[in-house]
């Protein structure tokens, strides 16, 4: 997949499109993309994604922006493994929001994309104020020439699948059910660094990692499988959040305990996909306690993964 960012270079050919900011990729984000795959075929064009960094939420209102559940790196990773054929970042700015209906249509999917096909959410809306929508493409593309049309919502037991409904899946600790919603399990990816070797003192080696999610949409302590190590993927038990019983950290960690796995990973690129939550983060009287419920989350992560 070819990854743009901004609209210095304009699209190589015409394009089939889609925009949306697509955090976490899920079932209705999934459907669009495959029906843009399958117009994009038909057109003997590429499929093309449009997309935003930051979140638009994220730049009119940081202080109650919802929790991504999708780095940018992630999210580009879950697109080309839908097909996309080429992805244009746009930075969300102060410019960029003021630009009117009218103007993004002819400078951004006309002129730097080239769209041919346009293809959306059905509720779809754009430009400052948010003032352009679906009427308003169909019109404006039957007068200068390229195709629009609308994808339905897509519903799982009458529920919408939606971002939304991943994150509050997540923050409920119903993991199983936000799988459900994304068509595969929530995952984060990161890197293996150093830490401060505290799992391995209360006998218990862990993988420290790196993840860049500010405010990940879960916590706590979890059954994963991990990807991207030899002869993977390999079970384990997870911690994600800000250890209150061992030198608590600022930013949320990611450490996992590998089952039956030993050796050097520093620096390794990880995908953690997390199965089950068995509890919450909890601060602990003494190193000794810890120990004991580590070792009894450890016994019942293995018990989760013999049913």
């Amino acid at each position: 997949m070819l990854v743009y960012r901004g609209f210095s270079q304009t699209a190589p050919s015409a394009t089939v499109l889609t925009v949306g900011n697509f955090d976490g990729v899920h079932l209705g984000h999934r459907a669009l993309l495959a029906r843009l795959k399958t117009a994009a075929v038909d057109a003997g064009l590429p499929a093309a994604v449009l997309t935003f960094e930051p979140h638009p939420r994220e730049f009119f209102a940081p202080e109650s922006a919802p929790s991504r559940l999708s780095t940018l790196r992630e999210k580009l990773e879950l697109l080309a493994d839908d097909g996309v054929d080429l992805a244009h970042v746009c930075h969300f700015n102060a410019r960029f929001a003021s630009l009117s209906a009218e103007e993004f249509v002819e400078r951004v999917l006309l002129g730097a994309l080239r769209v041919r096909h346009l293809i959306v959410g059905d509720d779809f809306r754009f430009g400052a104020r948010r003032t352009g929508d679906f009427a308003m493409l169909r019109a404006t593309g039957a007068r200068l020439g390229f195709q629009v049309e609308a994808m339905d919502s897509v519903t799982l037991d009458g529920e919408r699948a939606s971002s939304s409904a991943v994150r509050d899946a997540l923050q409920a600790g119903r993991l199983e059910h936000a799988a459900r919603l994304l068509g595969r399990p929530y995952s984060i990816d990161g890197r293996v660094v150093h830490g401060d070797q505290i799992g391995r003192q209360l006998g218990f080696h862990t993988a420290n990692i790196r993840i860049k999610h500010e405010r990940p949409p879960l916590q706590g302590v979890f059954a994963v499988e991990v990807k991207g190590l030899p002869g993977g993927p390999h079970q384990g038990a997870a911690n994600l959040g800000y250890r209150p019983s061992a030198h608590q950290v600022l930013r949320p960690l990611l450490e996992v305990h590998l089952f039956d796995f030993c050796a050097d990973i520093y620096g390794a690129h990880l995908n953690v996909r997390f199965l089950h939550k068995l509890r919450d983060e909890m601060k602990f009287p003494d190193y000794d306690a810890l120990k004991a419920q580590i070792a009894r989350d450890v016994a019942a992560v293995k018990q989760y993964f013999q049913m």
